[in-house]
């Protein structure tokens, strides 16, 4: 990647370090909206960089004060489904590491494959399952970022892991745990698919997160993931998926997410 975008947001930040960055999936990203700081939008405003162009993905980099931490929020994500390449849809992980980010929480929207999750529960992330058909960190290895063959047996760290679960017991938030597996889409799975998912050890599947994360782990930042899970994967309920009952929920669960990231964010 070419050092456009972050020369020209490290002009708008003047001296600000950004020490967190926060990814917001479908739906969610009405949290970056309470921030008042610098925007960036990313539709031909910033240099080299990828515009969403899906629903409930507004595309701006926001970045301020937020709970007493200097915060970067991306609101809204590209997806590999888009027609991008991976190493495209991963730059805004690298931009976040150039910028001097240290922790990454990632968000998005799932679908439950788990039979005990239901529509609006969220779920951190403890493991993920790469079944895109492919990686972020083919292609020449930049040596300043990371190693060529990084380990990946605790991308999403343990102590942040504790850390959520302790906020959301002080919350009241039932926070479930589980594996995330992510797909290219656009098309939702099958029923046969999630039930091989279920097999596989699978708690919920959407379709982004795992390169941003694998990116993430492998540039030496520190990852949390947190799904908000907005449907029921097919085959789990009757009901036919689609978009608009994923921002629905989302919308649900907006208040208890909120909720949770600030706490979270304020105790890093």
């Amino acid at each position: 990647m070419g050092n456009e975008a972050v020369d020209f947001i490290k002009q708008k930040l003047l001296n600000f370090e950004p020490e967190i960055g926060i990814v917001l999936g479908s739906g969610l990203g009405e949290l970056a909206d309470e921030v008042d700081g610098i925007v960036i939008d990313e539709h031909g405003e910033l240099p080299e960089f990828p515009a969403p162009t899906v629903e409930g993905h507004k595309g701006r980099l926001v970045l301020g004060e937020f709970q007493g931490k200097r915060v970067l929020f991306m609101q809204g994500r590209v997806h590999y489904y888009e027609g991008l390449s991976l190493d495209k849809v991963t730059m805004p992980i690298k931009t976040f590491k150039l910028l001097g980010v240290k922790t990454v929480i990632l968000t998005n929207a799932a679908g439950a494959v788990n039979k005990s999750f239901k529509p609006a529960d969220l779920m951190l992330i403890k493991d993920h399952i790469n079944f895109m058909g492919s990686n972020p960190l083919i292609g020449k290895n930049n040596e300043k970022l990371g190693t060529r063959f990084p380990d990946m047996s605790e991308i999403y760290k343990k102590n942040l892991r504790d850390l959520a679960k302790r906020c959301a017991a002080n919350l009241n938030i039932d926070l479930k745990e589980g594996v995330y597996l992510a797909t290219t889409g656009p098309s939702y799975e099958t029923p046969a698919e999630i039930n091989m998912f279920r097999i596989w050890g699978a708690d919920a599947v959407g379709m982004s997160t795992v390169p941003e994360a694998i990116v993430a782990n492998y540039c030496g930042m520190d990852v949390m993931g947190l799904s908000c899970i907005t449907n029921y994967a097919a085959g789990v309920s009757e009901q036919t998926l689609s978009h608009s009952e994923v921002i629905e929920n989302a919308d649900i669960a907006k208040n208890s997410f909120k909720s949770l990231i600030k706490e979270i964010v304020k105790n890093i």
